[in-house]
């Protein structure tokens, strides 16, 4: 198994490319070892000294690393780690293994929202996966018109979020959605 690597604006996050599915359904963000244990996959590269955080993507996985660890020490530890929790047959996700969605809204915030998902969904989250991250709509504030994301992957702690939250998305979702005022990240 041959496993591609590549850098992402966030210095911190390392995307891994192992040439076939990982999470295809949906992807799946791991903060820390606890969280990991729903993920026997995530587990095992949160074992690894200086792991900070684990997202797994449609054909990626993006490992986020503490301040105090060079790639150069790591890296050859997680290569070897997704190669054997890749190729051992183990099933990459617990049982029963689950992750909220978002309040519902009702009246004209729902058309509101239902909107901003969908931009998000089609046009936000397939340029961001292409970095090692991920952003989900966590909720919108109608009285302010303040849309509320949650950053994921490579996109949680990146030099350049706020200037995609605010350069990008928020111009993007004014556009379409007047209602829109303004663009915050939530942790």
């Amino acid at each position: 198994m041959f496993i591609q690597t590549e850098a992402t604006p966030n210095p911190n996050t390392l995307k891994f490319l192992p040439g076939r599915e990982i999470s295809p359904d949906r992807p799946r963000e791991f903060e820390n070892a606890a969280q990991a244990e729903a993920s026997p996959f995530a587990s095992d590269l949160f074992t690894i000294e200086g792991v900070a955080g684990v997202f797994l993507g449609d054909e990626f996985i993006a490992v986020t690393k503490t301040e105090a660890v060079d790639w150069d020490h790591i890296k050859p530890f997680l290569l070897g780690a997704i190669m054997d929790g890749l190729q051992s047959g183990r099933p990459l996700f617990g049982e029963g293994e689950t992750e909220s969605g978002h309040a519902a809204y009702e009246g004209e915030s729902e058309g509101i929202v239902k909107e901003i998902v969908e931009l998000i969904d089609t046009r936000v989250r397939p340029a961001v996966a292409q970095d090692g991250g991920d952003i989900l709509f966590h909720s919108f504030l109608a009285d302010s018109g303040t849309v509320r994301l949650k950053m994921r992957g490579a996109c949680a702690g990146c030099p350049s979020s706020t200037m995609t939250l605010k350069a990008g998305i928020e111009n993007l979702l004014k556009h379409y959605v007047p209602e829109v005022k303004s663009v915050e990240a939530v942790e």
